[in-house]
């Protein structure tokens, strides 16, 4: 399976460093600048799957990058998501305007943007996104339907296995009780909620041996979410 490329257009050297090391180790082929002027030729010497641009750049800003990649037939499917210190809701409506598929405001977290990376990816083109999931020294593997923690097999049902991957999709995102029966069991099941509290606990139980630390955060009268911190 052909590697997801992203194009990271980001002037500050430590936030570049920081998403570089982030989207690699989630698997991403990632290729940096810190110029907009450059973004051009970096493209049409390899397309990237994606591109994180930074709004203000030397030279073009990204504003600027981002419209001149809209205007070229050969770019302009190119999902783009746009990084800023603007919050006001004017400027994420002109971001948005010019062509960006996402905008996520300074400063923010990491684990988040690479969830809306992989949300963009799934939508815009699916077999790009990888088939293993990975999150601190658990893998899963949608091919083969395994999951491993420090090299050893875990042994899951299948319901356990599709909860699991579910909340490694979007680590941070808190599901409800009633999002995770939708999106696990599926809409026109008709059991309880507390259904996934059962789950959870046999999940984590089956996860979790000794000291080793727990991925799965619960969010006392909401839900559970994967700990965003767990691979940290």
């Amino acid at each position: 399976m052909t590697t997801t490329s992203i194009l990271i257009v980001e002037d500050e050297e430590s936030l570049q460093v920081l998403l570089s090391y982030n989207f690699e180790a989630e698997g991403f082929a990632v290729r940096t600048t810190a110029s907009g002027d450059e973004v051009e030729m970096l493209v049409e010497e390899e397309r990237p799957d994606l591109i994180v641009l930074d709004w203000m750049l030397p030279g073009l800003s990204g504003i600027e990058v981002c419209r001149m990649l809209r205007a070229r037939p050969e770019t302009r499917d190119i999902p783009i998501i746009m990084l800023t210190a603007r919050g006001e809701e004017q400027e994420r409506i002109r971001g948005l305007a010019t062509g960006a598929d996402d905008y996520v405001v300074k400063p923010f977290s990491v684990p988040e943007l690479v969830a809306r990376v992989r949300s963009i990816l799934r939508r815009t083109n699916p077999e790009t996104i990888a088939d293993q999931l990975t999150a601190g020294d658990i893998a899963l593997d949608r091919r083969t339907r395994r999951v491993t923690r420090s090299g050893r097999d875990v042994e899951l049902s299948p319901t356990e296995f599709k909860l699991l991957e579910h909340l490694m999709r979007n680590p941070g995102r808190v599901y409800s009780r009633e999002q995770l029966l939708n999106a696990v069991w599926g809409h026109d099941v008709y059991i309880d909620e507390r259904t996934v509290d059962v789950h959870v606990g046999r999940l984590r139980k089956i996860l979790n041996r000794g000291r080793q630390r727990d991925p799965i955060r619960t969010v006392r009268g909401i839900g559970y979410a994967f700990d965003e911190r767990f691979a940290v």
